[in-house]
């Protein structure tokens, strides 16, 4: 029997605010974060974003870290903060565990200000690195596999616990926005001048948006031996990668199929048992199509409650799988399905998603994150 694996810790920043309390509130009203551009120094103004209410300055001050820090790492050290202060872990218990984060930005922004120069903390190894040096883990890695790099982050760390080398990982992913990601979104023209609605028959493309999550995961061995509270249960996951395209996802959804049916099968669940799915839902036409064929394949005896949270955070990118993790995570220890924002137009190509909030009772919760190549991850968080 595998070692059963549990969160005891999260934490998050988002364009819904600094905490889990302020993402909580925005979920069940139905308050979304996306808006102007305020903090990008950027000339594409025509484009809403979810961007973190706080300044490089705001968020420095509030994680007591330096504020010329790369905005990925500030942002990094305030959700982690959390996620350890929840897990009993703060300040001095992280030396013997690592740090999984996952990003593709990185220190990119600090460059912008200084091309044809470059930032030291450019790469997106040294902003996570930054970030284990503050709170002094153990060792760091980064993964970056685009969108599906936080969540790949998670499945790591679960590798690490399940082949004895570690109790304890700390996992998750951080992303600030930058000229370089908005415009390369922008030439592939998949940006929406609006905000975006994923799953609508008139969605034009995604809104970027950046933010952080992290999540104390342990063997429930090691939860009981430390007296901490567990909020969750990593119940099984799954990656696969169908190479269809280097940015488009495959008609049939092969990638996003195989990677739930892994997810399903390591948690020994039936389909039916899903309660919800956190969809990955981008708003881009190939996405969501090619998501909901794959989803209609794993539910053929009908979908259970579906929605995108992204029309509240805008398409967090690499740190979108940790991001939604938590409020997977907050869905299930609060009791209610996050309403899909923005939904009015069906599409016969496109599954009908859940656009109120409702009140339900939830053990199994699925979520996706797909990145770019076809690099799928789907992970299934249960209730303890």
């Amino acid at each position: 029997m595998k070692e059963s694996l549990v969160i005891t810790g999260a934490g998050v920043v988002s364009a819904l605010g600094c905490g889990k309390a302020a993402s909580l509130e925005a979920l069940r009203s139905g308050r979304s974060g996306i808006g102007p551009i305020r903090y990008l120094e950027t000339s594409q103004k025509e484009f809403p974003v979810g961007e973190a209410p706080l300044s490089n300055g705001e968020l420095a001050a509030l994680a007591g870290a330096p504020d010329n820090w790369p905005r990925t790492t500030l942002l990094s050290v305030v959700a982690l903060q959390e996620a350890l202060q929840e897990a009993g872990l703060i300040p001095q218990n992280c030396g013997a565990i690592p740090l999984i984060g996952g990003t593709t930005v990185g220190g990119m922004d600090l460059t912008e200000k200084v091309f044809p120069g470059y930032s030291p903390w450019h790469s997106c190894g040294a902003s996570t690195d930054l970030a284990a040096r503050f709170f002094g883990f153990a060792w760091a890695t980064t993964l970056s596999t685009a969108c599906s790099s936080a969540a790949n982050a998670l499945i790591y760390g679960a590798h690490l616990l399940r082949c004895g080398r570690y109790e304890q990982v700390v996992v998750g992913g951080s992303e600030s926005l930058s000229n370089y990601h908005l415009n390369g979104f922008n030439s592939l023209m998949i940006l929406d001048r609006e905000p975006c609605r994923p799953f609508d028959a008139t969605r034009a493309g995604l809104n970027l948006g950046e933010g952080a999550a992290y999540l104390v995961l342990e063997t429930e061995a090691s939860a009981i031996k430390r007296g901490a509270r567990i909020l969750a249960r990593l119940s099984g996951y799954g990656n696969a990668c169908d190479a269809f395209h280097q940015t488009a996802s495959s008609e049939n959804g092969e990638g996003a199929f195989l990677a739930m049916q892994q997810a399903l099968s390591m948690a020994g669940l039936e389909p039916a048992q899903i309660d919800y799915v956190n969809a990955h839902g981008t708003g881009t036409p190939n996405n969501d199509a090619s998501e909901s064929t794959a989803l209609r394949r794993i539910f053929p005896g009908g979908l259970p409650p579906v929605s995108s949270t992204k029309p509240f955070t805008g398409h967090t990118t690499s740190a979108s799988g940790s991001i939604e993790a938590v409020f997977c995570l907050l869905a299930l220890q609060h009791g209610f399905v996050p309403p899909q924002l923005n939904w009015r137009t069906p599409d016969p190509s496109c599954l009908q998603p859940c656009c109120e909030a409702r009140e339900a009772s939830l053990r199994h919760i699925l979520t996706n994150a797909f990145g770019f190549g076809g690099n799928d991850s789907s992970f299934i968080l249960s209730r303890p």
